[in-house]
């Protein structure tokens, strides 16, 4: 009896999650969702094609899931949920991590967003990046419930196997080239390659043209 309750229970907070997703105005933000996937992949052909084989957009849909449940504080069940979602797309999603608007995660294969990563709006994410701590395995119960993985605010660009590592905040319209390290501050519209990731140059506010893999014009110069 117990456990018909303990089921019943879950499947009730499993259907408030999914509707908490689909909430307001879920038609309009699928959409938006998808559109801003197709702005930024030039082999998107199509919207059902976006939704059936695009890891990315299961890892998000998965984390809103066990991100509801985190927040109620079912931690087993968020984990249970964010470790179904690695093995389908490869992607680890941390359940307390907090996701702005239209992440797109392209290819996805080994991305890692930490716990208290902060992604901000229409964030790009390569494959083999990773959004982590500097020391994890060092006074580990020091660190614990302490802001140490980075933010990332809105349409920054984080390059194929790039490292973002600790506290730092990559500003607006960043771009982090592919493998580069990050350990600082990046200001907005910076341009950072290199190991460790120097600034090489900014990218102009005015031009909305989507830039993959971190990489401008004006970078490839230097």
């Amino acid at each position: 009896m117990a456990i018909k309750i303990v089921v019943a229970n879950l499947k009730r907070l499993l259907v408030v999650a999914i509707s908490s997703f689909c909430n307001q105005k879920p038609n309009y933000i699928m959409n938006d969702f998808l559109e801003s996937i197709i702005k930024r992949d030039p082999a998107a052909k199509s919207k059902l094609s976006i939704i059936l084989t695009y890891p990315g957009v299961k890892a998000v849909f998965f984390h809103k899931i066990a991100n509801f449940f985190s927040v109620a504080k079912f931690d087993l069940i968020a984990r249970i949920i964010s470790q179904f979602s690695r093995f389908l797309t490869g992607i680890e999603i941390h359940p307390k991590a907090k996701i702005g608007n239209n992440l797109f995660i392209d290819h996805g294969m080994g991305v890692v967003i930490g716990e208290t990563s902060d992604i901000g709006d229409n964030v790009t994410i390569y494959h083999m990046a990773t959004l982590g701590g500097i020391s994890p395995s060092i006074n580990s119960d020091d660190q614990r419930n302490t802001k140490r993985h980075p933010t990332l605010m809105d349409n920054v660009v984080v390059g194929s196997g790039a490292q973002i590592l600790g506290p730092v905040t990559i500003g607006k319209n960043a771009k982090i080239g592919a493998n580069a390290v990050v350990t600082k501050d990046v200001p907005q519209n910076a341009i950072m390659v290199g190991i460790p990731a120097k600034n090489v140059g900014e990218s102009s506010v005015d031009d909305q043209t989507f830039k993959p893999y971190g990489i401008t014009e004006q970078s490839d110069k230097n």
